[in-house]
């Protein structure tokens, strides 16, 4: 049993070092910023249409008071968590490392990028929020494997998904 363990992660390994080799680089900026450039123009670039729209439901709902409903996360508080879980210790850390290697004209590209990025960010909460589950408790599920799931019709690739966000917990 040990031994077919190696082989799968010498097999894993192998893919996992051809897959870094051919999109690490030209071809990863391509996908992330071919993506977000696809999604804006597809979507009518809601990053300059809606922005009016998300000013007045999160930065000027930040002074109303009120009393919402059990569980429910102040403007405030959603835009705390969605800015947490989006630009995390790891960007604060790579914009640093960036400017020190690339130098000020790097800031211009994390400016492109960024802007493309938000449209992409757009459609991954739009497709949460489509796509999520309300139990009969009030729980809320949601996230990548429930609109890959449900939106794709594709359970096996939400599986996938599942194993390889779980897999570095298991090693």
């Amino acid at each position: 049993m040990e031994r077919i363990m190696e082989r799968i992660m010498e097999w894993i390994i192998a893919i996992n070092s051809k897959v870094h080799a051919f999109v690490w680089g030209p071809p990863m900026l391509f996908l992330i910023v071919g993506t977000g450039i696809y999604l804006t123009v597809r979507q009518g670039w809601p990053q300059l249409t809606k922005f009016g729209y998300a000013m007045r439901n999160t930065i000027l709902k930040f002074t109303e008071k009120g009393e919402g409903q059990k569980g429910e996360l102040s403007p405030f508080q959603a835009l705390s968590t969605a800015m947490a879980a989006t630009v995390g210790v790891g960007n604060i850390a790579g914009v640093a490392t960036a400017i020190a290697i690339g130098g000020p004209g790097s800031i211009f590209w994390m400016w492109v990028s960024a802007f493309f990025g938000m449209c992409t960010k757009y459609s991954e909460v739009l497709l949460a929020v489509h796509f999520r589950e309300i139990k009969p408790d009030g729980t809320v599920l949601g996230g990548p494997f429930y609109y890959i799931e449900k939106g794709l019709n594709a359970k096996w690739l939400a599986v996938c998904l599942h194993c390889l966000a779980v897999w570095p917990l298991l090693v």
